[in-house]
């Protein structure tokens, strides 16, 4: 028996966290000991039944895990071996890692880093590999230090903040973009140099603005994601990754016709893996211990329903580990 966070819709949605059996566990290769998991935004949409992320009932939810594995069929795992999962479907049509076990596909895998703990991985999960994603899709296009201000948006999220860390880490000058003024201080502490209101981008703007961003990323959509590409400078890029205003894109194309600007998308869920361990040893090298340490809350999975909701109502500020090993 082992504690999962189980979403059932049989008619009536509920989200709890009970004792289940390792029958309840789904079919696949290799199954994993789940130390951590983390909450991320898609988490709070299913756990909330805000959006329908959950495609199949019941459901553990939980799209990311860190931990050992106990048992395997897939050669390229071994008991023992420390592994991240991220994605894939999980939590969404595959039972999740919200759990103390998980039964999952051994291609999924990801060996952990030398460098991160369970614990450390899960502070990073989906949210800070998808700021990585983001920040590989930028260098990719030619982004380099100096080039001028990065835009964040979304800041005091989970992909915001690592992002903003990253991003100063390698040593852009980044201007971060949210809508809770008193978290500035928190900001300027992961290498932001300057924060603007969530307001000065929210609302609808012209097509074609002054040229601000050598680089953006944007977790939010929208009009926001519509007037960070209103502002790209000539021949930068927007790495778009999410939608936490809205799906909507209300844009034209003067930006991209008259100042030759991309937007890049960025999809964590079914990357290759030869991009995931790409993206898992940048993070090793790039981002610093200690600052993810300052943006990261544990707690355990009986308090993540209620995390969820506070996630959802825009009450929770950088990332949250839940412990779901003993």
């Amino acid at each position: 028996m082992f504690q999962a966070l189980v979403l059932e819709k049989d008619p009536e949605f509920r989200a709890t966290v009970r004792e289940v059996e390792d029958s309840f566990l789904p079919d696949g290769d290799v199954t994993v000991a789940i130390e951590y998991s983390t909450l991320n935004y898609k988490d709070g949409l299913a756990i909330t039944n805000k959006s329908p992320v959950v495609r199949s009932w019941p459901m553990v939810a939980g799209i990311d895990g860190s931990g050992m594995v106990l048992e395997s069929r897939a050669p390229a795992w071994k008991p023992g071996d420390a592994v991240v999962l991220n994605g894939f479907g999980v939590g969404e049509t595959h039972k999740g890692c919200l759990a103390g076990k998980a039964r999952l596909k051994g291609e999924w895998l990801v060996r952990r880093p030398d460098g991160f703990s369970a614990r450390q991985a899960m502070a990073i999960g989906t949210a800070g590999y998808t700021a990585m994603l983001c920040v590989l899709a930028l260098e990719r296009h030619g982004l380099q230090p100096g080039a001028g201000d990065v835009l964040v948006t979304g800041a005091t999220g989970g992909v915001g903040s690592v992002a903003v860390a990253l991003l100063a880490k390698l040593g852009h000058r980044v201007v971060a973009a949210t809508g809770k003024s008193a978290e500035a201080g928190y900001l300027k502490s992961l290498g932001a140099a300057d924060v603007i209101a969530r307001a000065e981008l929210a609302a609808p703007g012209k097509p074609l603005q002054k040229e601000r961003w050598a680089g953006v990323v944007d977790a939010v959509g929208s009009h926001t994601l519509a007037n960070a590409c209103a502002q790209v400078r000539y021949g930068g890029a927007v790495a778009a990754c999410g939608l936490a205003q809205g799906m909507d894109f209300p844009a034209t194309v003067a930006p991209f016709i008259l100042r030759g600007i991309a937007l890049l998308g960025v999809d964590s869920v079914m990357a290759p893996m030869a991009l995931r361990e790409q993206a898992w040893s940048r993070l090793a090298r790039d981002l610093d211990p200690g600052l993810l340490e300052t943006m990261t809350t544990e707690i355990p999975l009986t308090g993540a329903i209620q995390a969820a909701q506070k996630l959802m109502a825009g009450q929770v500020r950088g990332r949250v580990v839940v412990k779901t090993g003993i």
